[in-house]
C-alpha cells in the first residue's frame, strides 16, 4: 500500500507552507537543499517539519492540501497544537450579515 503525506513546513521567516508527498524525508531535504529558485521556500530557509497527516488515498490527499493552504496562518497554527476548539472558533463566520447576528 502507497502512502501519501500532506504536511506543514513552518519556514524561516515565520510563515507557512504546505504540501503534499509520498516522501516526507526526501521532500523535506528537497526544501532545505533549495533545489527550486522558484520554489516559495527557497529564500525562506531552513524549514521545519511541524505537521504531517497520512493518507492512503491520493484523491483525499489532495483535496486536504487544497483545504490547509487555504487557511488562516493562526487556523494552522491550532492545528499543529492540535487545538480543535480554536480550529472551531477560526472558523467561525465573524461576518455581521452572518445568520447568527440576525435577530
Amino acid at each position: 500500500m502507497k502512502f501519501y503525506y500532506v504536511y506543514i513546513l513552518k519556514c524561516s521567516d515565520g510563515t507557512f507552507y504546505t504540501g503534499i508527498t509520498n516522501n516526507v524525508e526526501a521532500r523535506l531535504n528537497q526544501h532545505n537543499a533549495g533545489l527550486n529558485p522558484e520554489s516559495y521556500t527557497y529564500t525562506r530557509r531552513p524549514v521545519n517539519l511541524e505537521y504531517i497527516q497520512e493518507f492512503t488515498d491520493t484523491a483525499q490527499a489532495i483535496a486536504f492540501e487544497k483545504k490547509f493552504k487555504k487557511w488562516s496562518k493562526a487556523k494552522k497554527e491550532a492545528l499543529i497544537k492540535n487545538d480543535f476548539d480554536a480550529i472551531q472558533a477560526l472558523a467561525e463566520c465573524r461576518n455581521a450579515s452572518h445568520s447568527k447576528y440576525k435577530p
